[in-house]
């Protein structure tokens, strides 16, 4: 099938493998433009370019594709279908209706739940046990698109966001073929979202990342998990701020929320209900180390409290 694809980040480049590796033709990839990074400002390609490049694939990385410019270099492509996954642009009317197969979307869960920016994380966040992936049609709302195909997985315990977001890329680069190929058969039958089970899913923030230790030792939990590797969940300790990147849970254990304490040489704090261990933490100006090794030599007394 003739292709154009669409995506930029890191959760995009194995669909656009996956679209390859089973023998489709991508006749121009769509990504953002490069952005400049690091200390020197260096101009980078987005992930998706990189992986076109080394393709000899046709790239473009138009700053808008509402000018009429976007819409003339499709046409001209004339792709069968466009296949859509994190490129983070809205796509206007004229390009959804262009290709014969439509537009496809593939998105990091069960829509119409989580229909946003940050799927994945808030599912973690919000302590989901089972997520997925989704693929459907592009229509002019966000994530509002008739359903093609979905695929569900549990979401473990102890899972952070950038683990999820690696299982769910890979999912979602094998749901995508096997979307493709539905199509080209004219095997699937369009489903449409259910409007009053939609939810939202903002874009993070680092507002997001201060702990509020009143919360249930569980809710701490997940938001450190679902924050990691950004923003990454913070705290204060003696006048400092603290980044929690690893906990565990004990619900049985309750104290003062926020109250630190020892138990067996780990460094635990309660929580409203419970309590969680902070097993990897990185102190301000510090680098990153396991909370039983913070204490050796940052030693716990009565008054020690985060928070």
């Amino acid at each position: 099938m003739r292709i154009v694809f669409m995506g930029t980040p890191d959760f995009a480049v194995p669909c656009l493998q996956a679209v390859l590796d089973a023998g489709h033709e991508v006749c121009g990839v769509f990504t953002q433009p490069d952005k400049p990074k690091g200390r020197g400002y260096t101009l980078t390609p987005p992930p998706v370019k990189e992986l076109a490049m080394q393709y000899g694939l046709p790239v473009y990385q138009p700053s808008s594709l509402r000018t009429g410019e976007a819409f003339e270099i499709i046409k001209e492509l004339a792709p069968e279908l466009i296949a859509v996954v994190a490129y983070g642009k809205i796509l206007p009317k004229e390009i959804l209706e262009l290709p014969p197969l439509g537009c496809v979307n593939v998105h990091g869960s069960l829509l119409p739940k989580y229909r946003g920016a940050a799927p994945i994380q808030w599912a973690v966040l919000n302590g989901d046990a089972v997520t997925g992936v989704t693929t459907m049609y592009m229509a002019e709302g966000m994530d509002t698109g008739d359903i093609l195909l979905t695929e569900e997985t549990e979401i473990p315990p102890d899972e952070t966001s950038g683990e999820l977001f690696d299982r769910l890329k890979d999912m979602g680069a094998r749901l995508l073929v096997r979307t493709i190929e539905g199509l080209a058969a004219h095997e699937l039958t369009p489903k449409p979202q259910n409007e009053s089970e939609a939810t939202h899913a903002p874009m993070l923030s680092k507002e997001l990342s201060m702990i509020d230790w009143n919360a249930t030792a569980q809710e701490v939990h997940n938001k450190v998990r679902g924050l990691f590797p950004w923003p990454v969940a913070l705290t204060t300790f003696n006048g400092k701020r603290m980044k929690v990147l690893k906990t565990a849970v004990d619900m049985e254990q309750n104290g003062q929320p926020g109250k630190a304490f020892s138990n067996k040489g780990e460094f635990w704090v309660y929580c409203g209900k419970g309590a969680v261990q902070l097993l990897e933490i990185q102190p301000e100006n510090g680098k990153r180390m396991a909370g039983k090794a913070y204490l050796l030599g940052h030693p716990l007394d009565e008054t020690s409290t985060l928070g």
